[in-house]
């Protein structure tokens, strides 16, 4: 058992719609700020935004990257993250390369993270930076579980610190199913970002019991509103 804060340190409140207007964002900071999410994830016009409005509280800036099919080049990959990160953003969210992990062309899934982590590590090596979270993510609605397995593998391997089951652009959302393959893929000390259709306590809870140990949602006030302590079935050793 733990606290309705706890809970929303677990939780990324997502304002990822193409039609979210400046006052969205600024709405979803205050809530942010107001719960006491992980973060707000916004898309990179918004990182600016978000920072301002955020700025000296405990809600941390995160961005998407090559959102949502992860199907531009590298380069494009690396020029993405680097300006989220000049905006303000401290967690990036980088969508695999879906078209390499279906070739089975894991060098290049490898070669195309590997690029992305490093600049976010590098970013958190200045004087002044804060630490750069990177997730990826793996589209579950898309892949198998041999191709996820090896796509937490490479994650693991370049260093990235969390796997993120969906875009919310899929052809599906997360099951609990999908949490426990990849938390077995990835093993204890790799975080596990659920996320894409994630809109009630229940759902939030069974998959933080599955290994979840962050929630991608944009419904995260009604999630924690929802949360009764006296009976939440969630326990401290899933949180990291």
């Amino acid at each position: 058992m733990f606290s309705r804060i706890a809970l929303a340190k677990m939780i990324d409140h997502s304002i990822l719609r193409p039609d979210a207007t400046e006052d969205d964002v600024i709405r979803y900071c205050d809530e942010a700020m107001e719960y006491h999410f992980a973060s707000v994830v916004v898309l990179p016009y918004w990182c600016q935004v978000a920072e301002r409005r955020l700025r000296g509280s405990d809600v941390k800036v995160g961005t998407v990257i090559a959102y949502p099919l992860g199907a531009v080049p590298t380069q494009v990959k690396v020029y993405e993250a680097r300006q989220a990160i000049n905006a303000g953003a401290t967690e990036i969210d980088v969508v695999v390369n879906l078209g390499a992990v279906k070739s089975h062309d894991y060098a290049a899934v490898q070669r195309d993270l590997e690029e992305v982590v490093t600049v976010s590590n590098l970013a958190g090596l200045t004087e002044d930076g804060d630490d750069i979270s990177t997730k990826v993510i793996i589209e579950v609605g898309l892949t198998t579980r041999e191709e996820q397995t090896r796509v937490c593998r490479i994650a693991k391997a370049v260093r990235a610190d969390f796997i993120k089951t969906c875009t919310g652009r899929g052809p599906r959302g997360v099951a609990v199913q999908d949490v426990k393959h990849i938390r077995q893929a990835v093993g204890r000390e790799m975080g596990v970002k659920a996320a894409g259709g994630i809109r009630t306590i229940e759902q939030a809870t069974a998959l933080i019991n599955a290994g979840a140990n962050r929630i991608g949602t944009s419904t995260g006030t009604a999630i924690v509103e929802a949360y009764d302590q006296s009976q939440g079935a969630v326990t401290e050793e899933v949180l990291r």
